[in-house]
């Protein structure tokens, strides 16, 4: 294990499999539901994560583009891929021969992506997406005439329907009637198609707070993201859902020592002792996707207890105060995020330092950091970018 024991991310399967569980515990028959395993599996190994979830029975991935689909096919998915954004038009036969499906948000893009596949001799397999109510990408509620055109494009196989969700997690009496809305319009969008005599059969709307506070929106599918992954949310609580963070980030302890009252630590002398004081460096820092912004702020987790972040956080370490806890030494395990016997550190609690969301902190787990996926506290796979991309079973 000494390759990785500078910093790494631990993934724990067992957690995955047990949020997974609990999302389907919440959905009605019929209903299957979508793994977003886009920005790799936000920072938790998008192959890793998709196979297993794979061997559960989840028969659906949503990936942000052609390069993240296409690295679950080299890695064995067999399932079904949903591209959420744009794919060049150019690349038709790509998606074809991948078997990928394909974000169709507007009438221009849905006549380059039918011309070119026409021109390769092959159909992409495409899902509408429309706005109602996100403002990204998408076609208009008002234009039914136009989404139905693009259907019949003998180039293109449109077999479902989607939108996205702005605000649901936002249970304010303004934020459910905007939610409320989304879901009219685009249950009208769907009527409107039907009385042209398009009928679509697979839809989905729910994203991962649309799926604990608006059951009643289910349609076949539903897309679950952070919830997937254990880290909550934050803006609703008391959901109810049992939810166990599948993401832990360690490093050790690289050195220890003792400094002086009016001792500087770090750049730009942000902090200085006020005392004499154990200080500990630990091999971590903005570079691995821990942020400038915890400088003197955050705490991190050595032998159970909490221990300060002092001075700023570095590219690739930073320093701790360790004077109230006895014996610390070089090699001690340090938990940035997740749990080390009472004590946790949520990436949530991390965002609010730093004013950002948990998503983004997962997502910014840096890649030089090898991600190590446990399974019963055993050690089944490693991935390591810092051996050349090289993904090794233990």
């Amino acid at each position: 294990m000494e390759f990785f024991k500078r910093t790494w991310a631990e993934i724990d399967l067992d957690a995955l499999g047990a949020n997974a569980a609990a999302i389907r515990g919440l959905l009605p028959d019929g209903t299957q539901m979508m793994a977003v395993v886009k920005a790799d599996a936000y920072g938790h190994g998008d192959r890793m994560v998709s196979r297993e979830l794979e061997g559960m029975g989840v028969r659906w991935f949503g990936v942000s583009n052609l390069e993240e689909g296409a690295s679950l096919r080299a890695a064995g998915v067999q399932g079904e891929i949903l591209i959420f954004g744009y794919t060049p038009p150019s690349m038709a036969a790509e998606l074809a021969a991948l078997n990928i499906t394909q974000a169709v948000f507007n009438g221009d893009y849905a006549r380059e992506l039918n011309e070119a596949a026409v021109r390769a001799g092959v159909r992409v397999k495409g899902h509408l997406k429309v706005d109602t109510g996100m403002g990204r990408i998408g076609f208009p509620c008002e234009s039914a005439d136009e989404i139905c055109a693009c259907c019949r494009l003998p180039g293109l196989e449109i077999s479902g329907i989607f939108s996205h969700f702005s605000s649901s997690d936002d249970l304010t009496p303004a934020g459910q009637e905007y939610t409320r809305m989304q879901k009219a319009r685009f249950d009208a969008v769907v009527e409107g198609l039907k009385r042209r005599g398009i009928d679509i059969p697979f839809r989905h709307l729910q994203n991962s707070a649309g799926i604990v506070s608006y059951p009643e929106c289910s349609y076949e599918a539903v897309r679950a993201g952070v919830i997937l992954y254990g880290q909550g949310l934050p803006f609703l609580p008391g959901h109810g859902l049992p939810l166990r963070p599948v993401m832990s980030l360690c490093s050790i302890v690289a050195m220890v020592k003792t400094v002086k009252t009016g001792d500087c630590i770090s750049y730009s002398r942000t902090f200085t002792a006020p005392r004499e004081m154990r200080v500990a460096t630990i091999p971590i820092g903005y570079a691995d996707g821990y942020l400038r912004a915890f400088s003197n702020r955050a705490d991190v987790l050595i032998r159970g207890r909490r221990a300060r972040v002092i001075g700023n956080v570095c590219m690739d370490q930073l320093m701790v105060d360790v004077s109230h806890i006895p014996d610390v030494r070089v090699d001690d395990r340090v938990t940035l995020a997740g749990r080390d016997g009472d004590e946790e550190i949520t990436f949530s609690e991390l965002a609010g330092i730093a004013g950002t969301i948990h998503y983004e902190l997962l997502c910014l787990v840096g890649k030089r950091v090898p991600r190590v996926y446990l399974r019963g506290g055993e050690i089944v796979k490693v991935w390591d970018m810092n051996r050349l991309g090289r993904e090794e079973g233990r």
